[in-house]
């Protein structure tokens, strides 16, 4: 079993996290300050298309596709460890190498499934990091983590589709820059539960497109928001279709496989910068005659942080490792793993810095309080906790049979 990296990994690992401690770390008050003062949270602020060029001339640009064309050309396995560093800086980094959700996970279905039309309308401009992009599969009055509730429909109109629903949590929705969202609604009513679904690209410029609402999310207001979308009878043409009439469920899955190896590998990253916050605070104060770090309780915390995040990036590199040999689907079971564990993770280990800095870590001036969310976001994103611990049960029980005991477990 080799741990190590290929050589070409080693070099953008080396040259990325240079970019990211050197030039994105130090711009996040500068990012900070832009936003606040434009009084506009969704404001785009200036550095981030200076990180951008300065990304794009290092080669340092779209190296989560594996199309070594427009992208990295680097496998899951190549691109996890690069994700992770972007992580450290999860506002920031992943936009500074157009690496950022949704847009990836939105870039690789118009990569596996667009027609030459599409990609040429909205895959290229998002390549180029020209606009930003939008999903739309969440509902509120279903409960989502089921696709078979979706209610908004997609229905054929001569050389059109109408589309009729309500989207919320759709993220970056609130964005001037977000000029296209993949919908996911219900063409068929009738058909078999897995193939009722498609997906289409709308335009978020055209008539019926109403943004009703931007709500927060533990009192954050992340820039571009997570948006409540009206598509009120919304006429796109029928070649915005992606793939074919309830292909939608199909393509959904083979975004998320490895979209969930992105948003874990970059919550390893923020858990790596919490975790160094949080020893190096430790070391620097002072309390009962005794540094926080010489504390039994607090050494305890460091132990149990570090063993997690060692046990869940060894998990997510395993399921990475599968899903570019096996494929997404054989890789399910891990898929959903991860989904759990790393989530998790990052919150005990955010809670533990935050526990440690004390108050301070609860404010603004410190990033500790939008990792914990960020990890508390991600036990609900992209399906809650409990529908992939399910997943995981359902697999592990269908491998036995009903009062099966191996000899080896028996004793006299």
């Amino acid at each position: 079993m080799d741990f190590s990296y290929t050589p070409k990994v080693e070099a953008l690992r080396e040259k990325l996290w240079k970019f990211v401690e050197e030039r994105v770390i130090p711009s996040e008050p500068i990012y900070e300050r832009q936003i606040r003062d434009s009084g506009d949270p969704h404001h785009h602020p200036p550095i981030i298309e200076d990180l951008k060029a300065e990304a794009r001339a290092q080669g340092l640009w779209n190296l989560f596709l594996p199309d070594a064309e427009h992208g990295g050309g680097l496998s899951v396995t190549e691109y996890a460890p690069l994700a992770e560093i972007t992580g450290h800086s999860p506002e920031i980094a992943p936009e500074a190498i157009n690496c950022s959700a949704p847009d990836t996970g939105n870039m690789e279905i118009l990569h596996m499934f667009g027609t030459p039309y599409q990609k040429e309308r909205w895959l290229h401009p998002l390549l180029e990091g020209e606009i930003r992009s939008v999903i739309s599969m969440t509902e509120p009055d279903v409960a989502s983590s089921d696709p078979r509730n979706i209610r908004t429909r997609i229905e054929r109109d001569g050389d059109h589709y109408v589309i009729r629903g309500r989207k919320w949590f759709s993220s970056g929705g609130a964005s001037s820059r977000a000029k296209v969202a993949i919908v996911m609604g219900v063409t068929n009513p009738d058909a078999d539960s897995y193939r009722r679904q498609s997906m289409i690209l709308v335009p978020l410029d055209i008539p019926g497109v109403i943004v009703e609402e931007t709500p927060t999310v533990f009192g954050y207001q992340h820039r571009g928001g997570h948006a409540t979308i009206h598509f009120d009878r919304v006429r796109v043409p029928a070649e915005n279709l992606l793939g074919t009439e309830g292909s939608g469920f199909a393509i959904a899955q083979a975004r998320l496989g490895p979209g969930r190896i992105h948003h874990c590998m970059r919550a390893i990253g923020a858990a790596e910068r919490a975790f160094a916050m949080m020893v190096s605070r430790a070391k620097a104060r002072t309390a009962f005659r005794k540094t926080v770090a010489e504390q039994g309780v607090v050494r305890e915390w460091i132990a149990e942080a570090r063993m997690k995040i060692e046990q869940a990036r060894l998990l997510v590199l395993k399921t990475a490792w599968m899903i570019d040999r096996v494929g997404v689907r054989s890789a399910r079971v891990e898929i959903s793993a991860i989904k759990v564990v790393v989530p998790e993770m990052l919150c005990y280990v955010a809670d533990r810095a935050i526990q440690v800095f004390g108050g301070a870590g609860f404010t603004d001036h410190f990033p500790l309080a939008s990792f914990y969310t960020m990890g508390r976001w991600l036990q609900m994103a992209d399906g809650p906790d409990e529908v992939h611990r399910r997943a995981v049960a359902r697999a592990e029980v269908a491998r036995f049979e009903p009062g099966f005991v191996p000899d080896l477990y028996v004793w006299d």
